[in-house]
């Protein structure tokens, strides 16, 4: 890491500077130097009975990739699988590649050798067998008939008085001995002496699946239940999920070229670096959480036999200007519909991504800002024409989300063509018994019957009820694009809009009054709901800072002073000055995600544009007060936010590996870590939903929103296990670009 300004950084603390506290801004900069990213590629084998059910996996020194199957042998050549047909078709235990190459296929009807196109079954091998492997002359092979030892070419059957429920083999690197896992415990056997592992001081489990010797000579074993590691013969340590193993059920282990110890398990893969274990798991990194052997080719990808086909876990040199070009080429392709608007998109057939609908939010407007938002800050840094471009249509879009109510100033939420015939939240009549099922459970509950509207020209269906969400991200992309990017024209434009936003939420009493004349469900900043309404305590707090956020914006946008005017009123006579000190509720039964992301967005209208310091100490007062509550959610748009405006301690490393960390697959499967073993499941920071006690690094999570809960047990798209459904990337873009702009990460070199 280096220290001290960068170019972009000196320019934004000279503007910081000019509105009073450019001497508090951090002064840390990351150099964006190239990382290994892991990405996830699938190689299903074959949809015939029993072709993906793949037991066990293996590299040979040529490269190719050999998968041993319930239905039988298969190589990849290129993409694609090749049935071995010279081999009897049915279950394959085992693969192993002798030094001189050849493939030796322990299979349901014998032993077989693949040298070049040459099959042959071994002679003298005569039952199943369930492993082979090297011993100190030969090769070894099990079975539950007998077990078979080769010599010079020869096999011939050996009794050793092990166990023949067998499950591995590894030859002891230094002494004329074999090590063999059993599910009756451990042998060690040098052809004529025998000794059996099994006591509890020995092993923790007897029920052994897997060996290997690490680089230092030190034998791993794998059991039902865990890890030991023995040293000269002797165990050393051991670990079970107590001691960070995720998973109990323990199939294979495999050290990877780089030395990272790679364990399969019931739940997915484990790695253990030698200080940390990690998880992949969920689909997007297996076919199959269900894992049975791990194999590494010459450049240290990890083939993964699972219970759904082989999965590939690669990896590729990138900096996050890589990634962040990655981001952004696939929200450009499936992410912005007419007339400009950007989300998550749907795939019809989840295998291929070439084929994509187009889907509506609740929140389109707010999340379009967000990106509008990101384009702008790119273009602050690079003046890209082609970010000023995205930004100017963007804006389009949010302005038309105003025209088309045809109103003088209350927005929607979103709009779709006429054409769709499907939308998230549709119309919807209710009962009077409906009606009120919904106000008991919350009395100031809105009945929207009609919540999309046609549109004066016939095109458009557009959706009222708008929420304070969507003016709090409205604003917060504004005041970003009239600073960054708007020229003379589009700043008229910008203030005309925001001066009929804010002048219909004042004139209707600090409510957003839908076309009804009534305020919408969220829409209400008004001191006589906020200062003695018990519906609206939890808002209290978070709705006082957004209207402050907003008239402070508009002020200096439009330079209207009656902004001004009505902001110190709200904040003199009305008390919002006092609230903001705690903007936003933090109990455990009211807290929200949403919160925690609306306060982030307001805080750039206050703190940029507001110069007096006595409000100022206030504001400073309250933004890290509520930061510190989600400082450890390891949220680099927060973290970088919040060293904007001169926060101290605002997390810079553990922002970039995040950024680093972020999986480049931004499909919203479900990752469940509700059944990791090293995790205990909590009630908090939220009462709901579970949550894990500790924070993972997003490769082990769903992809993020930033309106979500870090921390839930179950994360993703819980009602779409196949993954239709892509998230934008914007969660990662955005913060990417904020930490170009403030100076905290340097341009790739």
């Amino acid at each position: 890491m280096m220290f001290g300004y960068t170019q972009t950084g000196l320019a934004v603390l000279a503007f910081l500077a000019t509105l009073g506290f450019g001497g508090t801004y951090a002064a840390e900069s990351v150099k964006d130097v190239p990382f290994m990213q892991e990405y996830h590629v699938e190689y299903p084998v074959e949809a015939s009975e029993g072709g993906n059910d793949v037991r066990t996996i293996a590299v040979d020194n040529s490269g190719v990739v050999w998968a041993g199957t319930k239905a039988g042998v298969y190589a990849l050549r290129g993409k694609t699988w090749e049935p071995q047909s010279k081999i009897t078709q049915g279950p394959i235990y085992d693969l192993y590649v002798d030094p001189a190459g050849a493939m030796w296929v322990a299979a349901w009807d014998g032993l077989y050798q693949i040298k070049g196109d040459q099959v042959q079954k071994a002679s003298g091998v005569d039952g199943p067998v369930a492993v082979v492997g090297a011993a100190w002359d030969g090769l070894l092979a099990l079975g539950p008939d007998g077990s078979w030892i080769e010599k010079s070419g020869k096999w011939s059957p050996v009794e050793g008085g092990w166990s023949r429920n067998d499950r591995a083999i590894v030859p002891d690197p230094d002494n004329r001995a074999v090590w063999l896992g059993t599910c009756m415990g451990l042998y060690r056997w040098d052809g004529q002496d025998l000794r059996l592992f099994f006591r509890e001081e020995e092993l923790f489990s007897g029920d052994i699946r897997a060996l290997a010797f690490s680089p230092d000579k030190r034998l791993w074993i794998g059991s039902l239940g865990g890890i030991d590691v023995y040293a000269n013969g002797k165990r050393e340590k051991y670990f079970t999920t107590e001691k960070g193993l995720p998973n109990y059920d323990v199939r294979s282990l495999a050290f990877a070229p780089d030395g990272v110890l790679w364990v399969g398990t019931a739940l997915g893969v484990v790695r253990y670096d030698g200080k940390n274990w990690s998880l992949r798991n969920s689909r997007r990194w297996l076919l199959s959480d269900d894992v049975r052997d791990v194999a590494f080719d010459g450049e240290g990808t990890a083939w993964i036999a699972t219970a759904a086909g082989v999965s590939a876990i690669k990896k590729r040199n990138m900096t996050l200007a890589d990634k962040a070009e990655h981001y952004l080429d696939i929200c450009l392709k499936r992410h912005v519909r007419p007339p400009g608007l950007v989300e998550k998109c749907r795939f019809p057939n989840p295998k291929n991504r070439n084929v994509f609908e187009p889907i509506d939010d609740d929140n389109d407007g707010g999340y379009t800002s967000i990106y509008m938002v990101m384009e702008c800050l790119r273009y602050a840094v690079t003046k890209d024409p082609k970010a000023k471009e995205n930004a100017d249509k963007t804006f389009d879009a949010l302005e038309f989300l105003q025209t088309v109510t045809g109103t003088k100033g209350f927005v929607a939420r979103t709009v779709v063509p006429t054409t769709w015939k499907k939308m998230a939240d549709p119309n919807e009549k209710l009962s009077p018994q409906e009606t009120v099922e919904r106000r008991i459970h919350m009395p100031r509950y809105k009945i929207v019957p009609e919540r999309w509207r046609l549109s004066a020209d016939g095109k458009w269906l557009w959706k009222g009820d708008t929420s304070s969400d969507e003016i709090t991200s409205h604003m917060f992309g504004y005041l970003f694009y009239y600073d960054l990017v708007a020229d003379k024209t589009d700043k008229e434009r910008v203030r005309s809009l925001i001066s009929r936003i804010m002048d219909h939420i004042i004139d209707g009493g600090y409510v957003l009054r839908d076309i009804d004349g009534k305020a919408t469900r969220w829409g209400v900043w008004s001191p006589e709901k906020l200062n003695g309404n018990p519906e609206w305590r939890t808002e209290s707090h978070i709705n006082s800072f957004e209207i402050l956020s907003y008239l402070k914006t508009a002020y200096h946008i439009t330079g209207d002073e009656k902004y001004q005017k009505e902001y110190l009123q709200l904040i003199e006579k009305h008390g919002y000055g006092k609230r903001v000190r705690r903007p936003k509720a933090y109990g455990m039964s009211e807290r929200t995600h949403i919160d925690d992301e609306l306060m982030i967005q307001a805080v750039p209208g206050l703190m940029l544009n507001e110069k007096d310091p006595a409000l100022r100490g206030i504001y400073m007062e309250g933004i890290t007060w509520a930061y510190r509550t989600v400082e450890n959610d390891q949220n680099p748009y927060f973290n970088f936010t919040f060293g904007m405006i001169g926060g101290q301690g605002f997390h810079l490393e553990e922002s970039i590996a995040f950024l680093r960390d972020a999986p480049l697959d931004l499909i919203q499967w479900t990752v469940d870590n509700s059944k990791r073993e090293d995790i205990r499941l909590v009630r908090w920071p939220m009462l709901e939903p579970l949550q894990l006690d500790r924070m993972l690094p997003p490769s082990e999570r769903g992809v993020m929103r930033w309106d979500k809960n870090p921390w839930e047990a179950i994360s993703g798209d819980f009602s779409d296990p196949e993954g239709h459904l892509e998230s934008n990337g914007v969660f990662w873009l955005l913060p990417y670009w904020m930490g170009r702009y403030c100076g905290f990460i340097e341009g790739a070199k």
